[in-house]
């Protein structure tokens, strides 16, 4: 029987237990698996918050544009029996691609919008903690 309170008084002093003492606790709960740059990172412009989106959504909707171009043109011009079958493959392929990267940079605006909120909150949290572990 008195092997086992040996055993305990090993497992007490595992790196384990020491992640509960009292002193670590503060700096325990500060950390996240985000990064540092999260919680110390300078507010950004618009630009610089929404540059991927705005990209991505030009460059769909010129591809867009394309196949539509395309498209007509296969439909109204004349060509050979080769020429026109390829623009009436090419054509929806395109319309395809462009209103698929058109609609993911719609999507993609509503989820920087609510990432934007979840940080503000999160960094409002993170000072109320802090205030209060540090009393």
């Amino acid at each position: 029987m008195e092997a086992l309170p040996q055993a305990l008084e090993v497992d007490e002093k595992s790196p384990e237990s020491r992640d509960l003492l009292p002193s670590q606790t503060a700096s325990s709960l500060c950390i996240s698996s985000r990064s540092e740059s999260v919680w110390t990172a300078t507010p950004r412009n618009n630009w610089e918050t929404y540059n991927k989106p705005i990209v991505i959504m030009s460059v769909g909707g010129a591809i867009f544009l394309l196949g539509v171009a395309v498209t007509c043109l296969a439909y109204k011009l004349e060509l050979g029996k080769k020429g026109c079958e390829a623009l009436k493959m090419m054509g929806p392929a395109f319309l395809s691609l462009g209103l698929m990267m058109l609609v993911c940079g719609l999507v993609w605006v509503p989820i920087i919008k609510k990432k934007q909120k979840q940080r503000q909150k999160s960094v409002f949290f993170q000072s109320l903690k802090s205030f209060f572990l540090n009393r």
